[in-house]
């Protein structure tokens, strides 16, 4: 089998992993969702896709589902119960916790970031206004908690306790990336620290949970949380690729929204740092107003600076070291096949 071939087959497992996921944790949290009272659930559900601005039905959906997917494979891939199972309710609700804990995020991040556009739609403050989407990002963070709160399951208060430590750890590499906006210098390493705790730690408590569902031990939950973190960096890679060359069409967001925003994502970090006269170029780009014309030549500058060759590079080696950490909790790597396919499906993913 060519390359190719085995890379679209791993496409396809994720893309059928993914479905089942959505399937299977999407009615408990739409269940959840509504559970909010009605001005927060109407912000809620417009976020979600599930209504328009009216609260009228939409056929929308509520991403991709990557986080949740990976609370479920983990379970599965350390013998736990499956999602379908009577005992597998907890995993369930552990998947819609960490959603819930991501879609907090988005909610907030859309506000800081001024993103007019998610999901190929008006983002939810353009619509209701900052308050009440922070209000709402705020109560969707306190579904997730209540929901192990509610859970008797023996690793709800460990799951619980997870998941409140990575939303802090989250919130502050948030805060790193808000302060590196208004930073002449930013060092390579302070980004890579920076994205590890905005993105890889959700990815990999979201792994981390799993195996405690699945009742693994300490050596092997903190094994899941090394290789969603490392997933969770080159996922963060590939996102900051997408940032700057990404199709409108498909991310929903104006060609170069990064560079627009000159965000210090890490591309644009490896080119500033190169020492370089396109990462020279590139600096006194970001030193003024970005349009048009500057945000292509922008683009120009971090290719020619080596900076998306090092993010494309950076996150192959990324992703070795999260199978190399997955198989210290997994020695049979073939029991971990749906992690293994969705860990090639976000460092292959062009949208």
């Amino acid at each position: 089998m060519t390359a190719n071939a085995l890379a679209a087959g791993e496409g396809q497992e994720a893309a059928a992993l993914l479905e089942r996921t959505r399937e299977t944790v999407n009615p408990e949290l739409r269940r959840t969702v509504e559970s909010l009272p009605g001005s927060m659930r109407r912000v809620a559900m417009y976020h979600f896709g599930w209504e328009d601005e009216e609260g009228r039905p939409t056929d929308g959906g509520a991403g991709k589902a990557i986080r949740p997917a990976l609370v479920l494979a983990s379970a599965q891939a350390l013998g736990g119960p499956l999602a379908g199972d009577p005992a597998g309710r907890g995993v369930v609700r552990a998947a819609v916790a960490v959603e819930l804990a991501h879609n907090f995020t988005l909610l907030h991040d859309d506000v800081i970031d001024k993103d007019v556009r998610r999901r190929g739609r008006p983002t939810a403050w353009t619509v209701f206004g900052i308050p009440d989407a922070i209000i709402t990002g705020d109560a969707v963070m306190a579904l997730a908690l209540r929901l192990f709160s509610e859970d008797p399951h023996p690793a709800a208060a460990a799951a619980s306790a997870r998941l409140a430590a990575c939303v802090i750890e989250l919130c502050a590499g948030q805060q790193a990336d808000c302060a590196f906006e208004s930073r002449p210098d930013v060092a390579l390493d302070e980004c890579l620290t920076m994205a590890t705790a905005k993105t890889g730690a959700l990815l990999g408590c979201a792994c981390a949970l799993g195996a405690l569902y699945a009742g693994a031990g300490p050596e092997e939950v903190e094994a899941m949380d090394a290789f969603g973190r490392e997933a969770g960096l080159a996922f963060q890679l590939i996102d900051d690729l997408i940032g700057i060359w990404g199709d409108p069409g498909h991310t929903g967001k104006p060609a170069g929204a990064d560079l627009l925003a000159r965000k210090k994502s890490l591309p644009v970090v490896a080119a500033l740092t190169s020492g370089t006269r396109a990462g020279a170029e590139l600096a006194d780009l970001y030193a003024g107003p970005m349009a048009g014309d500057d945000v292509r030549a922008a683009a120009r500058a971090v290719e020619r600076a080596g900076g998306r060759d090092w993010a494309q590079a950076h996150a192959a080696d990324r992703m070795g070291r999260a199978v190399q950490e997955l198989s210290r909790a997994v020695p049979d790597l073939a029991a971990a096949g749906g992690l293994l396919a969705l860990a090639e499906f976000v460092t292959r993913r062009t949208r």
